[in-house]
């Protein structure tokens, strides 16, 4: 199927992951075919990639991730943390990608983390956001932003501490830096705590980018219950400019997902323009 880029009048910057979309591509491939439909590409682990092809293809990369193991509050785990996101600043300096991002604890290739916690305790708290602390100072030195996502674990992610929206939220306000933001996924957040427009009005100070699938299945808007359009109008009307990146699975078609999921934030879809 060939699909020309849609003219859009979306008041946010799209972007997509090249993880999830056009699967039966090689990955440069995919980057291109996201590239080619008018969005910016998102990838995850940077480490078993084509660095250079992919700078090659002429993409804007909006976001990758930030380091390849570690975690916030275990001392070896700290330094694994920080020394991969140096390695990551590096990589994202050759694809002038200006996102990196992060997570409660490194994930194993099943999404699953690699040292579960069951109860996070106020001392791991406080060593969080002094880690935080640090991995914001370096986003500073290399003038990249440092995201820390919400994830679920109800479905994804069981045994992930920092996990829900409101701790990944508290943890950004305690650092409070311009080089440490929030990734805002509303696929999470709709599964381990929905009020999603609400969520969305606390969090947009605090917020370096907003990812979205739909609720059950990780596809795109349209084939679940998340009403994205009505989303897009209280981002709208709440001033956000910023990125929306679509971080799910195509439920047919990677074309046809793509094309879903600009209508849900494009101006004029569902009851006229976001107010």
């Amino acid at each position: 199927m060939t699909t020309a880029p849609a003219s859009t009048d979306s008041p946010f910057t799209l972007a997509a992951s090249a993880e999830m979309l056009y699967l039966d591509r090689p990955f440069t491939e995919r980057v291109g075919r996201i590239a080619e439909r008018g969005f910016q590409v998102e990838i995850w682990d940077w480490s078993g990639k084509d660095i250079a092809g992919l700078a090659a293809t002429g993409a804007t990369f909006s976001s990758m991730t930030g380091y390849l193991e570690g975690n916030l509050t275990d001392p070896d785990g700290i330094d694994a943390l920080l020394a991969t996101a140096r390695k990551s600043l590096v990589v994202a300096a050759q694809m002038d990608c200006p996102r990196l991002n992060l997570h409660g604890t490194g994930l194993d290739g099943k999404g699953l983390p690699v040292r579960p916690v069951e109860t996070v305790t106020p001392a791991m708290w406080l060593t969080a956001v002094d880690t935080l602390r640090r991995i914001a100072a370096l986003g500073e030195e290399a003038d990249r932003v440092f995201t820390l996502e919400n994830l679920n674990v109800a479905v994804d992610h069981p045994g992930t501490p920092f996990a829900r929206a409101a701790d990944t939220l508290a943890l950004v306000r305690a650092v409070d830096s311009p080089h440490l933001r929030m990734n805002l996924d509303l696929y999470h957040a709709q599964i381990g705590e929905g009020n999603l427009v609400e969520l969305t009005r606390q969090a947009l100070p605090y917020v370096g980018e907003i990812q979205v699938a739909d609720v059950p299945g990780r596809c795109e808007p349209g084939t679940g219950e998340i009403h994205y359009p009505a989303v897009a109008r209280a981002l709208h009307g709440a001033g956000y400019t910023g990125v929306i990146a679509l971080e799910g699975w195509a439920r047919q078609d990677s074309d046809a997902a793509l094309d879903a999921f600009r209508a849900a934030f494009t101006t004029h879809q569902d009851e006229g323009a976001p107010a």
